[in-house]
């Protein structure tokens, strides 16, 4: 198991290396010219040209980079050039957000996909398996600012259950912080609920029918034992893996969400980057949100090989 984290960890060390690299070169070929972008359209060209130099951007691309991912690499990530303030510990307190809006929609969503999937999986082509399936499928075929906008109309003005807004004021505590992510977790929730749903109801069927389970009932084994020891832990190995892509995928595809919902989070930061070509800031925020991600991968890598010891021997060797 140690020889596999090593190499998990050495791959994730590579992975944030080439995501930089590609992070830093796509923001500096953005259209647009920052030092115009920020002194306005009616700027004299001069005034702009020399913003431009006292930035750096007249310099090489290897050379900004190479000062760039140093910066990273010492704790100095810059200061954004649309807010004045510096890159870091602004994009750390919008990722807090984002991950406590993330963590309470996978809480949710989790036990319910599992849940109806597994009962769904061992009743395939009953009542639940076909309402799920259905419901799923029309759900998640729905860009989110469509489910988001029927959760609003449904339950923040025709049923005032919830509020519109994600945005607690100061003195708000964490009931009413909790209470304003209702809406936008439960779209993301209903987003996902297929994928999840559809990839632990295949597990649960191919479990049910392999080998090793008509076995373990052969030599009498009470079903749930049948059920916990053998069709669960192998049922459930593509859905962690899933689940760390998906988490992934809810801290940095958050923008719409954010936005819908007017959630001060990483991905409405994002969005307020590239409007304004603020290369730090975008560039900061996206080496966040790959580390996010490629450390929620790394994490489900490291259950799948706990899991599955054949997994894990055959990348240690």
């Amino acid at each position: 198991m140690l020889r596999y984290t090593a190499r998990r960890l050495m791959l994730l060390g590579l992975t944030l290396l080439v995501a930089s690299v590609l992070i830093f070169t796509m923001t500096t070929v953005l259209p647009g010219d920052v030092g115009r972008i920020i002194l306005g359209p009616f700027a004299q060209e001069s005034a702009v040209e020399a913003l431009n130099v006292e930035l750096g951007l007249n310099q090489p691309i290897v050379v900004r980079y190479l000062q760039w991912i140093g910066g990273v690499l010492q704790g100095d990530w810059g200061e954004s050039l649309s807010l004045n303030t510096p890159v870091l510990p602004l994009a750390l307190e919008r990722l807090g957000r984002s991950l406590v809006l993330a963590a309470l929609a996978i809480g949710i969503l989790i036990p319910l996909a599992i849940g109806v999937g597994v009962a769904a999986g061992r009743r395939p082509g009953g009542g639940l398996d076909r309402v799920a399936s259905i419901l799923g499928l029309a759900l998640g075929a729905m860009p989110e600012f469509v489910t988001g906008v029927v959760l609003i109309v449904a339950f923040g003005i025709a049923l005032p259950w919830f509020p519109v807004q994600a945005v607690t004021g100061p003195d708000g505590g964490f009931w009413a912080m909790l209470h304003g992510l209702v809406l936008p977790a439960m779209c993301l929730v209903l987003l996902l609920f297929a994928y999840l749903f559809r990839m632990t109801r295949a597990g649960m069927i191919a479990a049910l029918e392999a080998d090793y389970t008509r076995t373990a009932r052969l030599k009498g084994l009470p079903e749930r034992i049948v059920l916990r020891r053998h069709v669960l832990r192998n049922a459930l190995l593509p859905t962690v893996t899933v689940i760390g892509a998906q988490l992934g995928w809810l801290v940095g595809g958050l923008v719409v969400v954010e936005s819908l919902f007017r959630y001060p989070g990483i991905g409405s930061l994002l969005h307020n980057a590239a409007s304004n070509k603020d290369v730090p800031l975008l560039a900061g925020c996206t080496l966040l949100v790959t580390l996010v991600f490629s450390l929620a991968n790394l994490t489900a890598d490291l259950v799948y090989g706990l899991l599955n010891p054949r997994v894990r021997d055959a990348v240690a060797e």
